[in-house]
């Protein structure tokens, strides 16, 4: 059996092949999140004031001085820009001569915020933010943006709900849970649980953080949920304008949107991803848009990818079919926005 399958878009680099003795989704996932572990990452912080009274914090990659291009990262659920993809991608980005910025979802910073409001898979003004900030930042520099797991989804909601580039040349989205039910479902049960676990004890500490300084906007409950789908009723649905979770995930599942991304996009995901299933990718929608490209591999985990003799960190297959990705399309925006800059002199 092949190792990979993809549709039409611009080519990934090489297949994907599970280094000897990482075959398994659970290791793929465990030991990708072990090796990818750096102790200081070279990050400087810029905090942006949002509309509504609160704050993101932005971890600026100390990379190249004249970058190629820009690239935002959005990190996945109770991640932050110390996660160790988020750190690893970063580097093969600044390798590839691109100025990488890793956006701290609210409550991810190591600060709690202002507000009791968090985020979710679904929520994109703070990504528009800052993208708006990495514009100003860096004028007349080709853009791009790249999620992980949950900050994958939101990035397809921000792209396709309404068919805007949002000032983006392209995007790659890594393991995404394209339908948040099935998602959550998966954590809920067998082996995956293991995973739904850790989520949950990182969320219920932060609920029982917030229901001390917010009493009124969190309910009693939300400290003691017993699943993912439990914490999403209690706390991520009212919290955020949602009926309950149902509705939530209905709305916010980015499987209905990925048809509608109108740039180059890179889609990564593993058929073995205990996280969220490879089942629920629409892959005859993607197959319909020539701008995307779906890279579906037999094995990988979730987030995990450590291929065969590829090293680990920036060197691993993951980071760089990421960079290579992103630096191939922002070399071709550059070149087409040269060509038409030349049409109009002339």
């Amino acid at each position: 059996m092949k190792s990979v399958r993809r549709t039409r878009g611009t080519p990934p680099p090489d297949a994907f092949e599970a280094a000897p003795g990482l075959r398994n989704p659970h290791l793929q996932t465990v030991v990708g999140r072990i090796v990818r572990r750096r102790p200081e990452p070279r990050y400087d912080r810029v905090r942006l004031d949002t509309d509504d009274g609160d704050f993101i914090d932005l971890d600026l990659w100390r990379g190249p001085e004249d970058p190629a291009g820009t690239c935002l990262l959005l990190h996945g659920l109770e991640g932050s820009a110390r996660s160790g993809y988020m750190v690893t991608t970063s580097e093969a980005l600044a390798a590839a001569g691109i100025q990488a910025v890793a956006l701290n979802f609210r409550s991810c910073s190591g600060e709690p915020n202002r507000l009791p409001r968090a985020y979710h898979s679904g929520q994109t003004d703070d990504i528009e933010r800052a993208l708006a900030w990495v514009g100003e930042r860096y004028p007349g520099v080709p853009r791009a943006a790249v999620g992980f797991s949950l900050g994958g989804n939101a990035l397809l909601n921000l792209l396709g709900r309404d068919r805007s580039d949002r000032g983006l040349r392209a995007a790659a989205v890594i393991s995404v849970p394209y339908d948040l039910a099935a998602s959550a479902a998966a954590l809920d049960r067998g082996p995956s649980r293991l995973y739904g676990r850790r989520f949950l004890r990182s969320l219920r500490a932060k609920a029982r953080e917030k229901a001390a300084r917010f009493p009124d906007a969190v309910a009693p409950g939300a400290a003691s949920a017993r699943t993912l789908r439990e914490f999403d009723d209690l706390l991520t649905a009212p919290l955020h304008g949602f009926r309950d979770a149902a509705d939530y995930y209905e709305r916010c599942s980015s499987g209905q949107f990925v048809g509608s991304v109108t740039i180059p996009a890179l889609l990564l995901h593993s058929r073995d991803d205990p996280l969220a299933p490879a089942a629920s990718i629409p892959v005859d929608m993607i197959r319909r848009q020539p701008n995307l490209s779906l890279q579906l591999t037999e094995r990988g985990g979730h987030l995990g990818f450590l291929g065969r003799g590829s090293g680990t960190g920036p060197r691993g297959w993951l980071e760089q079919t990421i960079a290579e990705y992103i630096s191939a399309a922002l070399s071709a925006a550059r070149t087409a926005s040269n060509a038409e800059g030349a049409q109009v002199v002339l």
